[in-house]
């Protein structure tokens, strides 16, 4: 189902149908009035009253955009007055009913609904005064066409909120998306980078050829580092460019990523279990970072020189360990790279934990759902 966009279903407003509304209303009563003339075409004072308030009326509707609610106490006052003053019923009540709507479609609801009450009680008023030109059956009538006015205008602003509300969600859930995408590859790969690099000043001349090699290492480092860069801020351009041929970070790229951490000095071992098979993109790049992240923290703030890895493959859940014998992390600190972790796991439907072991070290731990991410609407309930 297609994403509800108040731009495209929006009833017709602007200049143009409050100017089409205002002529239409004063036309009809101009018509109504004119039964008012008498033999000879003379006019009397009542009917140039009618006159003025009919045109006051349609006139201060064009007002509303500016002044909503000061038009909608107006247009009822002086709807009022006009059918106190003329003898026909003229149809300039379409006037302070479209302001009705405009009202509660706005937000103002509570404006509305006393404007609403205003107008039944005093034609429900008028009928018990016996005046003869309302009755019961039309305060009645009158009634339900302002209920329904005012509901519809409620339906209808609610959802263009939600609209505007889901929209803002989409977009922090984007926004949040881009940043944890944008720490895992720049932190990962700056990480490594300075591991390498104090290697290399420690080494330069005492063993060279050492140096050369952490060197090289930095050297393709930042190069991935830079295409994942590129991918991740293609998301924000939009344009046309070349897609990239590189492959899209996964469990099948674990490979590379051990080796990578292993050039700093880390042992690294990886256990699979289960039944692998392919998994869902979304997934399987979580499922890359997570573990991305994971031996970024082991190497740059745990010190760890082993890391285990362990995957393992079930029928319904992902399952990732990741232990390292560093000395951890204090208690209560909690960085921003272990709250993109838990929040990919979490945007997936998945559980994620991190914290230090008891016999030293820390431990990651995490469980995604094959089934793929929660709706939206599931996210926004928690």
């Amino acid at each position: 189902m297609p994403p509800f966009d108040p731009l495209r279903r929006r009833l017709p407003g602007g200049l143009r149908a409050e100017h089409a509304l205002a002529l239409v209303a004063l036309t009809l009563s101009a018509i109504a009035e004119g039964q008012r003339l008498g033999p000879d075409g003379r006019t009397t004072p009542a009917l140039v009253v009618t006159w003025l308030l009919a045109v006051a009326v349609c006139a201060a509707f064009l007002l509303r955009s500016r002044h909503p609610v000061a038009v909608g106490w107006f247009t009822v006052m002086g709807t009022g007055a006009y059918y106190l003053l003329s003898t026909v019923d003229g149809p300039l009540v379409l006037v302070p009913i479209a302001v009705l709507y405009a009202l509660t479609s706005g937000g103002r609801l509570r404006v509305a609904v006393t404007l609403a009450a205003v107008m039944i009680i005093a034609v429900g008023a008028g009928a018990l005064a016996g005046t003869g030109d309302v009755n019961g059956t039309a305060v009645f009538m009158l009634a339900g066409w302002l209920i329904a006015v005012v509901a519809l205008g409620a339906v209808w602003h609610g959802r263009v909120a939600y609209a505007e509300e889901e929209a803002v969600l989409r977009a922090t859930e984007e926004r949040l998306r881009i940043a944890r995408e944008l720490h895992d590859v720049v932190g990962h790969s700056m990480s490594m980078i300075n591991i390498q690099a104090s290697a290399a000043l420690r080494r330069l001349e005492k063993d060279p050829a050492k140096a050369a090699e952490a060197l090289t290492v930095i050297k393709a480092g930042s190069q991935e580092g830079l295409r994942e860069l590129r991918r991740t801020l293609g998301v924000l351009r939009h344009t046309q460019e070349e897609a990239p041929t590189a492959p899209a970070a996964g469990l099948s790229r674990l490979d590379e990523l051990i080796t990578s951490a292993t050039l700093t000095e880390m042992t690294v071992s990886v256990e699979r279990t289960g039944t692998e098979g392919p998994l869902p993109p979304t997934i399987d790049l979580a499922a890359f970072r997570i573990i991305q992240e994971s031996l970024t923290n082991a190497a740059r703030h745990s010190r760890a020189r082993h890391v285990r890895v362990r995957v393992h493959h079930g029928q319904d859940l992902l399952t990732l360990h990741i232990e390292d014998d560093g000395r951890g992390t204090r208690p209560g600190t909690r960085g921003s790279g272990i709250v993109g972790m838990t929040e990919r796991a979490r945007t997936l439907g998945g559980t994620l934990t991190a914290a230090p072991r008891a016999r030293g070290g820390f431990a990651v731990h995490a469980q995604l759902p094959l089934g793929g991410t929660r709706t939206l609407a599931e996210r926004s309930t928690q």
